[in-house]
């Protein structure tokens, strides 16, 4: 899958924002409104495209991506990254090329650090794409009833 990116756009934001998950990854679901907008072009969030020029992911970095919690205090060692792809791209063997495409562009134009992704622990097809990609699970955060795993990635 070829794939490309570009900063966040209001048209972007909104459809990511009307995106719609199946359960339980219906714990990804957004609102669509003004504040989570204006967070998405605002923040360091990027839309990602294929040849087509289709939206069907984007990813986020820093802050946005942490997910806040009572557990565990983020480090700044980490490039904390967050992933997400338009749910009918999602259980199909897309994400590999997906988070490979995001991993190498961060380390292309950003500071060289680990990454940090974290994910919901009941989320099996995100942890086993992590597993994959020389991820290491290192805590568990919990957050109300959900548990979420950071997973650290180291540069190599």
């Amino acid at each position: 899958m070829k794939l490309y990116t570009d900063k966040m756009s209001k048209d972007a934001a909104s459809d990511i924002l009307g995106w719609r998950y199946d359960e339980p990854y219906d714990f990804y679901n957004n609102e669509l409104s003004p504040e989570a907008g204006n967070e998405m072009l605002e923040g360091l969030y990027f839309s990602v495209f294929d040849i087509d020029k289709r939206l069907i992911g984007f990813f986020c970095l820093g802050i946005a991506a942490q997910v806040p919690n009572d557990i565990y205090t983020y480090s700044q060692a980490y490039m904390d990254t967050g992933i997400g792809m338009r749910p009918e791209y999602t259980g199909q063997g897309n994400g590999t090329s997906f988070l490979t495409f995001v991993l190498s562009y961060i380390d292309n134009n950003f500071e060289i650090l680990p990454k940090r992704l974290t994910v919901a622990k009941f989320n099996q097809r995100a942890i086993c794409l992590y597993k994959n990609s020389d991820s290491a699970r290192k805590l568990n955060l919990v957050k109300g009833r959900r548990s979420l795993s950071p997973w650290l990635r180291a540069m190599h």
